[in-house]
């Protein structure tokens, strides 16, 4: 297994390891990232997002994308991961593992504290596996998102 950062090359496999994610999370339809859209955000002149890949034997096996966030309690930026995908047929093989130990490593050379990110309460194998590496669920926060409509309607009112 190697486990690299994501190169202008890579867009088309991410893109299509999104939308296996997106099935295997039940959204198939709700991707509307287009090629152009991951070669800006993650390669562009100033990214605000990165990817590493898993690969085995030259074949691209999973990825993991992530950017950074800020804890105003801590005064310091950590990893924000947003996704972390692994192909049906490299489960088990240690790849999840190996893309989430490469993040850490990334906040502990940064000397950032925290690493965090989301996972859908019905992905059991996802929860077991977080929790396998240490990690701990925080049941007290509730996530809440603006998007879409509401969110371009909420932009528009005026100020009270």
């Amino acid at each position: 297994m190697l486990i690299r950062d994501a190169v202008y090359g890579d867009s088309q496999s991410i893109l299509d390891l999104i939308h296996e994610l997106a099935v295997y999370e039940k959204a198939p339809d709700e991707v509307v990232a287009t090629i152009d859209d991951i070669r800006g955000s993650l390669f562009g002149a100033s990214p605000l997002s990165f990817c590493k890949i898993a690969e085995v034997d030259g074949q691209v096996a999973g990825f993991a994308i992530w950017f950074l966030n800020y804890s105003t309690w801590l005064g310091q930026p950590g990893i924000y991961l947003e996704d972390l995908f692994v192909k049906p047929e490299f489960r088990g093989s240690g790849i999840g593992q190996g893309l989430m130990k490469t993040l850490a490593e990334i906040c502990v050379t940064r000397g950032y504290e925290r690493f965090q990110w989301w996972v859908l309460d019905w992905n059991e194998p996802a929860i077991n596996f977080y929790k396998s590496i240490g990690a701990i669920p925080m049941d007290e926060w509730t996530v809440f998102r603006l998007s879409g409509d509401a969110l371009r309607n909420f932009a528009k009112q005026p100020n009270k």
